[in-house]
């Protein structure tokens, strides 16, 4: 049958080309290339093919380079960021320590009316108290008989005790009730007296503690007063002169306690002596207590650490670290794929054509 023949003659064909097709090239077509490659490689004639695979390597090379040196640059890039992150985590971890091993003081000044009645211990030795007057807004009226027993119109208490510092030796505390109402300038006159004395230098001792009532309240006074000596700072006043004396109150917070101190200021004039001649060989003190300013003067120890900041800022610190570790895991796939790439084109391209 003609028609039948002719039809499976046309199928055949087809099969034959697509076969051709999967492979690429038909045998045919392998010996015209070959039949036209002698003559080529006879002569030393190059086709256009061969000039497109000749001139192919060299943009292929330039990319390859450009490809290379950006990847170094990221690398270089990924190792610059990762130092920073860490010296940026030593640095907040060093300022954190330093911040909480060295707290910053922070001064505050508070108004009152009036302060506590502070505690003055007096150490006369020979001398004798002979007045002690309270007296407001700076004015003291003229000396009535001085050298002679006057008014006492102030709360003392005498402890009798054995020192810190010299345990044979027994001393005798006179201790007044101090001025408290600042407002109106309070202030404590005192005048003592003493005979001749063998002694090079005549002064009186005293001592400042913060409240009177505290050694009213104390159960052993003589140990209060132990105390007081052992942690306060003893002051004097010279005879033949009005010693006056200008306190003020510092309060101190630390971490765990607080802690109390008197500062003061004092003037000295010369007392004029108009007694008679024979008289004055009795030595005469005179001493002023009054608080300087309505001020309370108020350290506290503040630890400006943040703990808070320094979290985040090491958070901060861990997450631009895991960002780069993630761009650095990205660029060595990315430079392992490029570099399949090229191996693979250039096995490809040394493949010799069978």
């Amino acid at each position: 049958m003609p028609g039948t023949g002719r039809s499976g003659y046309q199928q055949f064909n087809d099969d034959d080309y697509d076969d051709e097709e999967g492979n690429g090239q038909s045998q045919d077509s392998f010996d015209e290339i070959d039949e036209d490659l002698v003559p080529a490689e006879a002569n030393g004639n190059i086709t256009g093919g061969d000039d497109l695979r000749r001139n192919s390597p060299p943009r292929r090379f330039s990319k390859t380079c450009l490809k290379n040196v950006f990847t170094v640059l990221l690398i270089f890039i990924y190792l610059v960021l990762t130092a920073v992150a860490i010296f940026l985590a030593y640095q907040t971890i060093s300022d954190f320590l330093d911040k909480l091993s060295q707290p910053v003081m922070s001064v505050s000044y508070k108004e009152v009316d009036s302060f506590p009645p502070p505690g003055i211990a007096l150490f006369p030795d020979d001398a004798q108290l002979l007045s002690c007057k309270h007296h407001y807004h700076d004015y003291i009226p003229p000396l009535v008989k001085p050298g002679t027993p006057q008014e006492v119109d102030c709360e003392i208490e005498e402890v009798t005790y054995v020192g810190p510092f010299t345990e044979q030796k027994k001393k005798r505390a006179v201790v007044v009730r101090g001025p408290s109402d600042v407002k109106n300038k309070e202030l404590i006159f005192m005048q003592f007296s003493q005979n001749e004395t063998q002694e090079d230098f005549s002064a009186i001792s005293y001592m400042l503690f913060a409240k009177f009532s505290d050694l009213i309240e104390s159960a052993n006074k003589s140990e209060f007063m132990r105390d007081c000596e052992r942690n306060y700072s003893m002051w004097t006043f010279s005879g033949g002169f009005r010693t006056w004396v200008k306190m003020s109150l510092v309060k101190t917070s630390g971490r765990n306690n607080e802690a109390v101190e008197f500062r003061q200021e004092s003037g000295v004039v010369k007392f004029n002596d108009k007694r008679p001649e024979q008289e004055q060989t009795v030595q005469l003190f005179f001493v002023v207590f009054e608080w300087r300013d309505p001020y309370m003067q108020e350290i506290r120890l503040i630890v400006t650490a943040n703990p808070w900041s320094s979290v985040g800022i090491l958070c901060a610190v861990f997450m631009a670290l895991f960002k780069a570790a993630n761009f650095a895991k990205l660029t060595v796939k990315w430079i392992i794929k490029m570099r399949k790439r090229h191996l693979k084109n250039k096995a490809r391209e040394l493949n010799p054509i069978n």
